[in-house]
């Protein structure tokens, strides 16, 4: 009986210093995930093999095949015909505390999470383009809270590692010289900031950037007056740029580790910063279809869930206003979305629902602009 007194007694010590916790910080998204955090160090003998992008299998989306990226609200389409691809890095769907990056199972509500992102965020591009998203090995979420430093930069270069040889393969078998957008949120966005940086801005492949909707991230001013030749969309139809945005409900308070401005591209007016745009434009909000799994503390195990058809969207759903580098809408409590609150109107899972109309509309406006400009200088992109 010792031996359970003992396991009793621990968790009773855990539960006291969560409750501590809890009271001190005010936030109880990230106490769990302190609780939950992997125990050992950086160990190669955890990792999945380097994922072989010749393998479908490893790609979370292609065009062509049957997916939910495919998946359109009623009244929208797919593309028939794309001349514009779309390289989507996923965010953070892995929040086991197994390992620092994702073992990559197919089994596994990891694997259920990335379908989550792909119904519910990379799907908006498919009235411009054809959308290509790799799996890769993902950093835990718990590398955002306590990892040690230098396993925390390991995790998120063997990450990149990924996305960059996924990019590479995206642009010699599949793309043939096509433009194309890159697309992320959250984690992906950290990595598409990168790789945007590191491969593509004053590169030949900038010429080929139509835009970059880089989501829900931490890329400052400085961030991007660093780059050479993409720049900050100046307007709704402006190409060779990036967009970004971090999401907050009215009366929040964000707490990020860079004392830096973010970067705030408003998606329903487009403009950078600026006033406050009436939910008079929002085209509509997205109801999300599927559950995405916050399984802190518990396993991995996949957990049956469904996704689709997507609802019709809830037009004028919000305003959006850019305060101090954040992007500022609605409170959210008591609606469809409130579930997605991840603590002090933390609206970050809500970075592409609740504008997800106005995205869909403005990667076809820019798409259009880019195509007509190429036309215009005789540069036409091959098909």
């Amino acid at each position: 009986m010792k031996w359970l007194l003992r396991i009793v007694l621990a968790l009773v010590v855990l539960a006291a210093l969560a409750a501590a916790a809890i009271y001190f910080t005010g936030n109880t998204f990230y106490v769990i995930a302190r609780l939950g955090q992997p125990r050992h160090g950086w160990d190669m003998s955890y990792k999945a093999p380097a994922p072989d992008y010749v393998d479908a299998r490893n790609w979370a989306a292609l065009p062509g095949a049957a997916g939910l990226t495919a998946l359109t609200p009623p009244g929208e389409k797919p593309a028939k015909v794309a001349a514009v691809d779309v390289f989507f890095i996923h965010p953070t769907g892995y929040i086991s505390g197994g390992d620092w990056n994702s073992p990559m199972d197919p089994n596994t509500r990891t694997e259920e999470n990335t379908k989550w992102m792909m119904a519910n965020q990379a799907s908006v591009f498919n009235g411009c383009c054809a959308i290509y998203a790799p799996r890769y090995r993902e950093t835990s979420i718990y590398r955002y809270f306590n990892a040690p430093e230098d396993v925390a930069a390991k995790a998120r270069d063997l990450a990149y590692g990924d996305v960059v040889r996924a990019f590479d393969y995206f642009l010699q078998h599949y793309s043939n010289g096509r433009p194309f957008i890159v697309a992320s949120h959250s984690q992906g966005t950290e990595h598409g900031f990168r790789l945007l940086k590191e491969r593509i801005d004053g590169t030949p492949l900038a010429s080929r950037l139509v835009a970059a909707y880089l989501i829900g991230f931490q890329i400052t001013d400085k961030d991007a007056a660093a780059l050479k030749t993409v720049h900050v969309c100046a307007s709704a139809t402006d190409t060779g740029c990036f967009v970004h945005w971090a999401t907050w409900g009215e009366g929040g308070k964000p707490q990020y580790r860079s004392s830096d401005k973010l970067v705030c591209v408003n998606p329903l007016s487009w403009q950078r910063d600026g006033s406050t745009a009436s939910k008079a434009i929002n085209l509509g909000a997205e109801p999300l279809t599927g559950t995405f799994a916050l399984n802190f503390l518990g396993s991995d195990n996949p957990q049956g869930t469904v996704f689709g058809p997507l609802e019709a969207p809830l037009p004028h759903w919000t305003w959006a206003a850019c305060r101090a580098g954040l992007l500022t809408v609605a409170d959210q409590s008591g609606g469809p979305f409130a579930r997605m609150d991840m603590g002090g109107k933390n609206y970050h899972g809500l970075d592409y629902a609740l504008f997800a109309t106005n995205i869909r509309a403005n990667a076809k406006a820019r798409v259009e602009a880019y195509l007509k400009d190429q036309l215009t200088d005789g540069t036409a992109p091959p098909k």
